[in-house]
């Protein structure tokens, strides 16, 4: 830790002293036109996301990137409305002016995405399955959280807690199979409770990627099932000071959501802070209202950093505190819930904004140092990160906690990308974490324990005119100890070291068959240790209906999936095809092995009676796929139609693994008409389809199938400070009392949310 610590102390010199060895300025100039008419294009956008350059075209579509380094190579990209995303590698060393010529398509297709491998790269020469969600859509969206927002993504689900917890999923595989980056590092943040959310402010995300399929080479542990990158907004151009404000409102549950970001960048110094604030009574379905389900939220972020020659060097900070009442008990055979007298609450009383018990208080704090630094033709990037997770849980009492977790963590990231010449990619890395964790409440869930873990990985690209070849191999090794505790004589948990280590690979491509027909294959394997739950609870898991006892005699799951995937992007029409299949080797799952209980003493001196799961191992297949058509026979018009389905198998005895989500359909027909005076307006239609879930584990029950109706409507109006958006959207319009089989609370008998009306706002400023 110490070595830690002192690589933290030179890295935050060299952040705050970096001018001093900055070189001479360098810059790019180009020119934006449309490629069939030679007009010049104004305010398109051209990025260079692994410098977090940015800038756009001025009146006669010319455009100056400012503040970055004189030579090295880069994927560049540019956008504007209209038009398929222009990408091409630029080599700084040899191009100082570029013309760009652009291709008019009612699909802006082809984004860069960063997720899917060590480089930048457009979906061409992208071996794995990864999509991209910007904050527009994000927005339309309408979702309580983020997770929520993202949720209808073909692949992706989530279990739910009302409107307030959502976890991701990614095709059948959550909790720590699926990893979660903020700031460029993993989120730490106990993602092994039922109840326990993404801690992560959703107005600080421009964009969210999804990277499906086991990512182990390029994260380690935890990446499994895939991997969920929250990226913020690129800095604005030398010279601007800009920012915004958002605010909503959703009928269901009155849910007001608000926040205000400034940023700036005088001459390559940068800089960003952003406020939010959001509060919500209980959720509500067909005429009843859920109580003590609702949240609020206040968070607080902000980045200083550095962009020059050399690089650039981002220091980002941020808070995030939340409130979350939990929910007991479920409504009576008359379909009302009572409070503890016996008497019927109020619709009035249950859309109290105040909370009562149970509930959580959660403050998550985070630092991270994000920096790139050009070392010749070469890079070097790094990210250092401390968080900490403090997560109280109110059972009795709402000024003493039962449970009280504290958790550190510190993350380092250090990889080089060496010189190429376009055709050969080649990068290393290492990665590690050290962990320790604190009960400072009387109730215990899990021991007070540490980990340390490192890793370190090659990877290699192979660059081709149609396409691309990618190979890597990497090494973990895991340590986690948990420490004794005994309570008035009682055993409460005995002490264990265990170790773990792993090699894993991959290997992939992506080959344009023909044109714009992209076929893509990968074959991975993946690695997860333990969490510390499986490996030692003994306790009743508050917020959840159960009590858990871990077995510290887990072995890792490995894992090993086969994706196999075409791509065909045209002008008027996309399509997508994903198949796979992932074994995993000792899988490990909760069950409630012959029906076992536990009896409990409560604080009032009740007698409560829980179901008993222990964590077991065996060997499972999870097989299935993700199609999508996209539509544009008609310039304004657009038909978007997604299908996924996922089938969770335990081999030792063929029978069906838990949290398997149902299959789903969505389409989705979307109007774009041209209106004088506003840009970006569009009138949309949907309907999602979810299939009857009969097959389920013996602890759960069936969950029938529903259809849900979804519209919305909105628009862009420009103004001298930028687009002011203006959007409603519309979810489960006919107010459908439906299940979510991934909804936590379902074995209550209470539905997931009904009608829902968000109103929405974006003003830019400055």
């Amino acid at each position: 830790m110490k070595k830690i610590h002192f690589v933290l102390v030179v890295l935050l010199y060299t952040f705050f002293s970096a001018s001093s060895f900055a070189a001479d300025l360098s810059e790019v100039r180009g020119k934006i036109t449309d490629g069939s008419t030679q007009e010049p294009l104004v305010g398109a956008t051209i990025y260079i996301s692994d410098l977090k350059a940015v800038t756009t075209t001025n009146s006669k579509g010319e455009f100056t990137l400012k503040n970055i380094p004189s030579k090295g190579r880069f994927l560049m990209e540019v956008r504007f409305v209209g038009y398929k995303t222009h990408s091409q590698m630029v080599d700084l060393a040899t191009i100082n002016t570029l013309s760009i010529a652009m291709e008019s398509s009612v699909i802006e297709s082809a984004e860069v995405v960063i997720t899917g491998s060590p480089f930048s790269s457009n979906n061409k020469t992208n071996s794995l399955s990864v999509v991209t969600v910007g904050k527009d859509k994000l927005a339309q969206a309408g979702g309580t959280n983020l997770v929520d927002a993202i949720s209808r993504i073909p692949g992706v689900s989530q279990v739910s807690t009302g409107g307030a917890i959502s976890k991701p999923t990614i095709r059948g595989l959550g909790y720590n199979r699926v990893l979660t980056m903020v700031d460029g590092a993993r989120e730490e943040a106990q993602q092994w409770g039922d109840e326990h959310g993404i801690e992560v402010d959703q107005f600080s995300a421009a964009r969210v990627e999804i990277l499906k399929g086991p990512a182990s080479l390029l994260y380690g542990s935890d990446a499994l099932g895939g991997v969920i990158n929250i990226i913020d907004d690129l800095v604005p151009p030398p010279g601007v000071f800009n920012g915004d404000f958002t605010t909503s409102y959703g009928t269901n549950n009155g849910l007001s959501a608000s926040s205000l970001m400034l940023q700036g960048n005088d001459n390559g110094f940068v800089y960003r802070g952003r406020v939010s604030y959001k509060n919500a009574y209980g959720f509500a379905y067909k005429n009843t209202t859920v109580p003590n389900s609702g949240f609020n939220e206040f968070n607080l972020n902000g980045m200083v950093g550095l962009n020059k020659s050399w690089g650039y060097s981002h220091l980002t900070f941020s808070r995030f505190h939340t409130n979350i009442g939990l929910v007991e008990d479920g409504p009576n055979e008359e379909g009302n819930f009572v409070n503890e007298d016996g008497e019927v609450i109020t619709k009035a009383e249950a859309q109290q904004r105040r909370l009562g018990l149970p509930f959580q208080n959660i403050n998550h704090y985070r630092a991270a140092l994000n920096s790139n630094f050009i070392l010749g033709k070469g890079q070097l990037k790094t990210t250092f990160a401390f968080q900490r997770n403090m997560r109280k849980e109110f059972e009795e009492s709402a000024t003493e906690p039962g449970l009280n977790l504290n958790l550190n963590s510190y993350t380092y990231d250090v990889k080089y990308y060496f010189p190429n010449a376009g055709k050969w990619e080649p990068a290393i890395g290492v990665q590690g974490m050290y962990q320790k964790n604190v009960n400072k409440g009387d109730e215990f869930l899990i021991p007070d324990y540490n980990s340390n873990n490192i890793g370190a990985f090659v990877y290699l690209k192979r660059n081709f005119e149609k396409g691309a070849l990618n190979i890597g191999a990497r090494y973990d090794y895991k340590k986690v100890n948990g420490q004794d505790l005994s309570v008035d004589g009682e055993q409460v948990f005995n002490g264990f070291d265990n170790k773990f280590s792993n090699v894993s690979g991959s290997i992939g491509f992506a080959y344009e068959v023909a044109k714009n027909l992209v076929l893509k294959g990968n074959a991975g394997s993946g690695f997860r240790a333990p969490n510390i739950a499986e490996l030692a609870a003994n306790g009743r898991h508050e917020g959840t209906f159960r009590y858990e006892i871990g077995n510290n005699k887990l072995k890792q799951e490995t894992s090993l999936q086969f994706d196999l995937g075409l791509e065909y992007t045209a002008k008027y029409v996309t399509f997508g095809l994903n198949a796979y299949a992932n074994r995993i080797f000792n899988y490990i799952y909760p069950g409630n092995f012959n029906k076992e209980t536990k009896e409990l003493t409560n604080e009032s001196g009740e007698i409560e009676t829980l179901p008993v799961y222990r964590f077991v191992q065996t060997k499972a297949d999870l097989i299935g796929g993700e199609a999508s058509m996209d539509f544009h026979l008609v310039k304004s018009l657009h038909f978007e139609n997604s299908f996924a389905y996922v089938r969770g198998i335990n081999r030792a005895d063929d029978s069906p693994l838990p949290f398997i989500p149902a299959a789903s359909i969505n389409n989705e027909l979307r109007f774009e008409p041209s209106i004088k005076g506003l840009a970006g307006s569009y009138v949309k239609v949907g309907v999602s389809n979810v299939l009857k879930q009969a097959r389920f584990d013996s602890f759960e029950t069936q969950t029938d199938g529903y259809t849900l109706l979804d519209a919305g409507i909105g628009a862009s109006i420009n103004t001298k400070k930028g687009k002011l958006n203006l959007w409603v959207t519309g979810q489960n319009l006919l107010d459908k009392k439906y299940y979510n089989h991934l909804s936590r609370y379902k074995p209550a008998g209470i539905y997931n949310t009904g009608r829902n009306v968000t109103f929405g706002i974006n003003v830019p400023f400055m």
